[in-house]
C-alpha cells in the first residue's frame, strides 16, 4: 500500500453550487421550492430585476433554492450510499454599497429546511429531513471599498449529515427580515450588506474510497479476531497468570477489532445518521489504546530498578492519555451528537464554540506532537540501557550469549516499528483534524493528501499489530531444563522477555521463546548441545 499512491480515490469532493433565486410572496414553510423538474419555483437572474420593484418583493419573499446533486451532461445523477456523509458549507457574494456596509459584528439567521426523496417518487414529491432556524456570524473583509466590489467572506457551517440514505436532496434557505409570526422589526439580517448571491459547498465521501475502505476491513477484521483466538489459546496454555504486555496485546487487538468491523455495510440497507458518531468512538478508542500501549511497551523494556509488570506503575501515563482521549470525546459529542437531532446544529456558530473548538483542536495537536516527543525519549532510553548491557555479552557462553543476541536484535527492530508506526499515527491524526476543520477555520488552507495515506496508515496498524501478536506469543518449542542456569541472570537484559522465560523454565513445562539468531552465531543445534553440557557455575 502506497502512502502516496496518485491513483487511488481521493477521501471526498467538493460540490459548489449557485442557489436558485425562488421568490413567493405568499411563502408558507411547509411548501418546497425546486429549481428542475415539473412545475420549478418562480425565480430572478438577481436583486436588480424589474420584477422586484414591481412586485414589491423583500427578502421575506426569496427563498434560496439548492437541489442536488446537479446533472451532468444533461443526464440527472443521484447520491450513492457508498458516499456516506454530507457536509453543507455556506457562502455569499456580497457586493459593497456605501448605504449598506457589512457590520464588523454581522450575525446572519437562517430559516433554512432540508428534504429528500428518491426515485420511484412522483416528481415534486420532498420530505422533510430537518429544519432549522439558525444563526450564524459573518466574518467579511474587503481591500477596497469601492461600488460593486465584491467582499471577501469566510464560509460558515451549514449542516452535516451523516448518511446519505436517499438519492436526491433539496435545501431552501432564506434570510428573513423579521418572522412570518410577529410584527415587530427585530433587525434581524439588516446589517448583512448588499446579497448578491448565495453559494453552497457540498462535500462528501467519495463511493470509491468508502469501497477500498470497506474492503480493507473485510480482509483485516477476520484476521485480526483469528490470531487473537490463537494468541490467548497460547496464554491459557501456560502454568502462569498473563503479563501484563500480553494483556494490552489483547486490549489493543479488541481496539483494532472493533476498528475493523465493517459496520458501514448498514448503511447499504438502513439509514443510520449515527455512524460518524459511532465511527468517532471506534477511533477514539483505538487510539487510547494503541497510545497507551505504547507507553507500557517501551517502559517495560526500560530495564531500570522499578518493578513492572503492573499496571499501577504508569498511572500516569495512562492518566493522561484516557484524560486527552475524553477531552476529546466530549467535543466530539457536544457537536456531532447534538446533531443526530438537528443537522444544522455548529459548535462553529457561536464566539465562544469557535474559540473553544479551535482550542481543542491546537491543543489536540500540541499533545500529539509531545506524545511522539516523550515516546521517542523513552525508546532512546531503551537504545541506550541495550547498549550498555550488551557489553556483558562476550563473558557469556555461546548458548547464553546466542538467547540475549536474539532479544536484543529483535527489541530494536520492533522499537524502530513502534518509533515509525507512532510517526505517521501522529501526522495521520493532525492531518485529520486539519482536514475536518479547514473548511470551518480556514478555508485558505489548501491540504492536499490522498487515500493511500489514510489507507497506507491503517493497513500499517493492521499489520503491526499482527506482528506484535505473532511475535508475543508463547512458543510451543521447549528447551531442556536446567535448575542450574539462572536465565534472569544480573545482566538485566531480558526485561520482560526475561521476566517470562524465568518463570517458565522454573515451572514444569519448561516452555521456552524461540528468537531469531544472528549470522554470526552457530547453529541452533550446536547451541543446545553446549546449553545442555554447561555447569552450574557456568
Amino acid at each position: 500500500m502506497s502512502f502516496l499512491s496518485p491513483s487511488a480515490p481521493a477521501p471526498s469532493s467538493v460540490m459548489s453550487m449557485l442557489g436558485t433565486k425562488c421568490i413567493d410572496k405568499n411563502y408558507k414553510n411547509t411548501q418546497w421550492y425546486w429549481s428542475r423538474g415539473k412545475q420549478p419555483c418562480k425565480s430572478i437572474g438577481d436583486f436588480d430585476s424589474p420584477i422586484v420593484e414591481e412586485q414589491m418583493i423583500s427578502a421575506n419573499h426569496i427563498i434560496f433554492s439548492f437541489q442536488i446533486p446537479i446533472p451532468k451532461d444533461g443526464y440527472p445523477l443521484d447520491y450513492s450510499r457508498w458516499q456516506q456523509n454530507l457536509i453543507a458549507m455556506l457562502h455569499l457574494d456580497i457586493l459593497y454599497d456605501d448605504e449598506d456596509e457589512v457590520a464588523p459584528d454581522a450575525v446572519m439567521t437562517l430559516d433554512a429546511r432540508l428534504g429528500y426523496s428518491n426515485r420511484g417518487d412522483p416528481e415534486g414529491q420532498w420530505t422533510e429531513y430537518a429544519s432549522s432556524v439558525e444563526q450564524r456570524h459573518l466574518d467579511c473583509c474587503i481591500e477596497q471599498k469601492k461600488p460593486g466590489y465584491m467582499y471577501n467572506c469566510s464560509h460558515v457551517p451549514l449542516f452535516e449529515l451523516g448518511s446519505l440514505h436517499h438519492d436526491f436532496y433539496l435545501l431552501n434557505v432564506r434570510l428573513p427580515v423579521d418572522m412570518l409570526d410577529t410584527s415587530e422589526k427585530t433587525g434581524m439580517n439588516t446589517k448583512l450588506g448588499h446579497i448578491n448571491d448565495m453559494w453552497v459547498a457540498f462535500i462528501h465521501q467519495n463511493g470509491g474510497f468508502t469501497k477500498v475502505w470497506v474492503s480493507l476491513k473485510t480482509i483485516f477484521f477476520p484476521i485480526i479476531v483469528a490470531i487473537m483466538v490463537w494468541f490467548w489459546r497460547r496464554i491459557s496454555q501456560l502454568s502462569r497468570p498473563p503479563a501484563l504486555l500480553e494483556y494490552m496485546l489483547m486490549v489493543l487487538g479488541a481496539a483494532l477489532t472493533l476498528l475493523n468491523c465493517p459496520l458501514e455495510y448498514l448503511t447499504l440497507a438502513f439509514d443510520c445518521p449515527w455512524m460518524t458518531v459511532v465511527s468517532d468512538i471506534r477511533q477514539g478508542l483505538f487510539y487510547a489504546s494503541l497510545l497507551s500501549f505504547w507507553l507500557i511497551f517501551a517502559g517495560e523494556h526500560l530495564m531500570d530498578d522499578i518493578e513492572r509488570n503492573r499496571i499501577r506503575v504508569y498511572w500516569r501515563h495512562l492518566s493522561a492519555v484516557l484524560g486527552g482521549c475524553l477531552c476529546l470525546f466530549i467535543f466530539d459529542m457536544c457537536e456531532r451528537g447534538v446533531q443526530l437531532r438537528n443537522p444544522f446544529y455548529s459548535i462553529w456558530a457561536t464566539e465562544i464554540g469557535t474559540n473553544l473548538a479551535l482550542a481543542f483542536i491546537i491543543l489536540a495537536g500540541v499533545c500529539a506532537g509531545l506524545y511522539f516527543c516523550f515516546l521517542s525519549y523513552m525508546i532512546w532510553k531503551v537504545f541506550m540501557n541495550i547498549s550498555s548491557k550488551r557489553q556483558s555479552l562476550p563473558a557469556m557462553s555461546s548458548a547464553r550469549r546466542l538467547h540475549y543476541e536474539g532479544i536484543i536484535y529483535r527489541f530494536k527492530v520492533l522499537m524502530l516499528a513502534t518509533l515509525l508506526c507512532a510517526a505517521m499515527t501522529v501526522i495521520g491524526f493532525i492531518l485529520g483534524q486539519v482536514s475536518e476543520g479547514q473548511w470551518t477555520w480556514d478555508e485558505n488552507i489548501k491540504l492536499e493528501y490522498t487515500s493511500g495515506f489514510f489507507t497506507g496508515v491503517y493497513g500499517m496498524w493492521n499489520i503491526y499489530t499482527f506482528a506484535l501478536i505473532c511475535l508475543y506469543a508463547p512458543s510451543h518449542k521447549r528447551w531442556p531444563k536446567d535448575q542450574n542456569w539462572p536465565i534472569s541472570d544480573s545482566c538485566g537484559l531480558a526485561s520482560i522477555h526475561g521476566a517470562l522465560l524465568a518463570r517458565d523454565t522454573q515451572s514444569s513445562t519448561g516452555e521456552e521463546i524461540e528468537f531469531s539468531r544472528l549470522a554470526t552465531e552457530p547453529s541452533e543445534m550446536s547451541s543446545l548441545t553446549a546449553f545442555t553440557k554447561k555447569s552450574a557455575t557456568d
